[in-house]
């Protein structure tokens, strides 16, 4: 299988993954490389991905966004170290339903824990970046983002 096969097969599972955990209607727009090393938010998830695709995935909201996310979720506001754990969680829910879907599409992928990200934060050491822009509604946002190796 090519490197860009493997590549299309986690956009696609990712896609599949984000509508199955977020409750609500997503607008799912185009893949686009990702040029900047600088994730310029205020808050994000990071996980790592091993195994036929090597990276990390970050998926990058708001605050306001991650506790709209948590409110659908589990009728709630979310705010603080409640906020940041959930925001760690959904990543990993995401992210594991991502490596589930890829072992089904013949992919060998494993997750590493999630790490947040709150501020501006710098990240190196990928080859190639592609960004998937998710709209929930009109003032809420995330960006998935994929840092793949080599």
């Amino acid at each position: 299988m090519s490197n860009n096969d493997r590549i299309t097969k986690i956009l696609n599972g990712t896609i599949h993954s984000v509508k199955s955990v977020l409750p609500m209607e997503l607008t799912i727009s185009s893949p686009s490389l990702f040029q900047d090393s600088v994730i310029r938010s205020k808050m994000s998830v990071l996980i790592g991905m091993t195994g036929d695709v090597k990276g990390r995935i970050v998926i990058d909201g708001s605050p306001t966004t991650f506790s709209t996310i948590g409110e659908m979720m589990y009728g709630m506001q979310l705010e603080g170290e409640m906020l940041e754990s959930f925001t760690g969680e959904l990543g990993n829910m995401i992210a594991g339903n991502l490596a589930t879907n890829a072992s089904q599409n013949d992919l060998i992928m494993d997750i590493t824990p999630p790490t947040i990200l709150v501020g501006e934060a710098k990240l190196s050491g990928f080859s190639k970046a592609i960004r998937v822009p998710i709209t929930l509604d009109s003032s809420n946002n995330l960006d998935v983002i994929f840092m793949l190796e080599g």
